[in-house]
């Protein structure tokens, strides 16, 4: 176990110094370089704490949709493949909520921020 801070608070504070204590200071290209960094910093935190979970939520569903085990490249290599040879279709079970729940889990890491992941995410309230 490593001593604290764990790295997606060390990430957030990196973050946080670049946004609230440099970009002020900076203007032209230098603070667009800055806001750059700033938004890989954010882009790695968010690898950190959800793509290992999505990753194997991901391969789980593969799994069911290819009827066998496999790494998640292989898997989706061979998914990919099912679907432009006609094996799977999009009337196969489950072939649609995997691309969706696949496409939602890689949005929330790469662009929490678009605006139609941020609907799909929060749907309107009825």
């Amino acid at each position: 176990m490593q001593d604290k801070p764990p790295p997606d608070e060390i990430l957030a504070a990196i973050a946080r110094l670049m946004r609230e204590e440099l970009l002020p200071q900076m203007s032209g290209r230098s603070a667009f370089m800055l806001r750059v960094a700033a938004n890989a910093v954010d882009l790695v935190q968010r690898q950190i704490a959800l793509a290992a979970a999505s990753d194997e939520e991901e391969r789980a569903r593969l799994i069911t949709l290819l009827h066998h085990d496999g790494d998640l490249a292989q898997l989706n290599a061979e998914l990919c493949a099912a679907i432009e040879n006609g094996e799977i279709r999009t009337e196969t079970p489950g072939l649609a909520e995997h691309l969706w729940t696949t496409t939602r889990a890689k949005l929330a890491v790469d662009q929490p921020n678009y605006a139609a992941y941020r609907r799909l995410a929060n749907p309107p309230k009825e």
